[in-house]
């Protein structure tokens, strides 16, 4: 029932009516108690599914190739596959495994905007042939090393010009698109589309609509020197949220109606990472330390008084682990605690830390929680995104297992929809009856 980020030999548990994502945490809780075992995820792919057909249902003119690099697991490439989708890839690495899945090179893009020779060259060998470029240097690159390419010129928007300062910027000035396509006249290098990535830190959907004005030119521009255009690329940036997903399909439907129209020939592809993967998986920590330490902060609730104390509490999965994104940006999700507690109890200042004693290994600054004990677990959802990568050399906690389930309405549901492939079939799934209870078959052996 367990699958671990490399090992493409993971199970699938089908859950009956009545079994749910909360019955099977505390299932792992509690073999997890008992064991002395790590940090662990549990992945519900029904929620991948569900994600898709959301998005069929509101972008259904939109080609969804998902970002790799986002979540790479197994389980999560073979679903997408199933369902359809194309894969942007910013490596050899995650070539090979998409590859590996029996997906076309036609529907694989290339994205890195810093591009190893190396990788080039395994691109061209391997028949993926669309990538991404933003700079004079890199199309010389390509120029030299792979002949087969077509080339998207990414464009920057403005979101990630005028964005907050430390921002890391990639895409190119409208002003010097024409210099790029200059340059790959000169160098016969097959320009074939435009694409631009709107940050989901941006709250302005109307980035948008400059995004594609200055898309709209870049092509126009293309066809003076006679390139012909077919793709545009639209990015990420998709928090997976239904209305955020409508918000952006309101604004850029009508834009698309009248830039890119149905019948020109243009390929509309998108680059969702998170949109996929952020629900789909929850993060179980145990906590192994706890500090009281003064109060810098206000009262805790039910509490009164500037002596009462606070907690630090230190968890067996930290930001050298799971909680990598936490170096980079906020944490999206807030921790509940596993064990139950009475509504009234006193709430106090409390931060989380990682296993390692190092002052960025901080996961929250500052939450109010009620007085936790070493043992207590802590759950945090939303963490299928930017989560399950190797664990830093920082320290030796081993990483967190994964326990991918789905119920039997979902499965059915993909069995409806003709979504199967002889690699799930095979692999994927588990079609057994799972009744989860203390003794049962759901728990595996350590």
């Amino acid at each position: 029932m367990k699958g671990f980020i490399d090992d493409a030999n993971y199970s699938v548990g089908l859950l009956d009516e009545g079994t749910n994502l909360g019955n099977v945490i505390d299932n792992y809780v509690y073999e997890h108690t008992l064991t002395g075992k790590n940090a662990f995820f549990v992945g519900d792919l029904g929620k991948i599914v569900k994600k898709h057909s959301q998005w069929q249902n509101i972008v259904a003119q939109i080609k969804p190739f998902y970002t790799v690099k986002c979540n790479s697991t197994p389980a999560v490439l073979e679903i997408l596959a199933a369902l359809g989708t194309g894969f942007a890839c910013s490596s050899k690495t995650e070539m090979a495994l998409v590859q590996e899945l029996g997906v076309s090179p036609e529907n694989i893009i290339y994205i890195s905007p810093c591009k190893q020779v190396s990788q080039i060259k395994y691109a061209a060998k391997v028949g993926v042939n669309i990538m991404t470029c933003d700079n004079e240097v890199e199309l010389k690159k390509i120029a030299r090393n792979h002949p087969n390419a077509k080339v998207l010129l990414h464009i920057a928007t403005e979101d990630n010009i005028g964005g907050e300062e430390g921002n890391m910027k990639f895409g190119t000035t409208l002003k010097n698109c024409r210099h790029l396509l200059e340059c790959a006249k000169e160098l016969d290098v097959q320009i074939i589309g435009v694409k631009f990535h709107v940050s989901s830190a941006c709250k302005e959907s109307q980035v948008y609509v400059h995004a594609l004005s200055d898309a709209r030119c870049v092509f126009d521009m293309a066809g003076e020197f006679g390139f012909t255009m077919n793709m545009l690329d639209i990015g990420g940036g998709f928090t997976g949220t239904q209305f955020q997903l409508e918000e952006v399909n309101h604004v850029i439907s009508p834009l698309l109606d009248v830039y890119f129209p149905e019948g020109s020939g243009i390929k509309i592809i998108s680059e969702p990472g998170s949109y996929y993967v952020s629900s789909a998986f929850t993060l179980a920590v145990n906590i192994i330390a706890k500090k009281v330490v003064e109060n810098k902060f206000s009262s805790g609730v039910g509490k009164t008084g500037s002596d009462e104390p606070a907690f630090m509490y230190y968890l067996n999965d930290g930001v050298y682990g799971s909680f990598a994104s936490k170096l980079s940006e906020d944490l999206n999700t807030i921790p509940e605690v596993h064990k139950k507690y009475k509504e009234d109890e006193p709430l106090f200042t409390s931060s989380l830390w990682g296993p390692s004693c190092d002052e960025l290994d901080q996961i929250m600054e500052n939450c109010l929680l009620p007085e936790l004990n070493v043992g207590d677990w802590l759950i945090f959802d939303n963490m299928g995104a930017d989560s399950l990568h190797e664990p830093s050399a920082f320290n030796d906690f081993q990483r967190p297992a994964i326990y991918y389930m789905m119920s039997y309405s979902d499965w059915y549901e993909m069995q409806d929809a003709g979504i199967t492939s002889d690699m799930m079939m095979k692999n994927f799934f588990v079609p057994s009856c799972i009744q989860l209870s203390q003794e049962d078959s759901f728990s595996t052996e350590a």
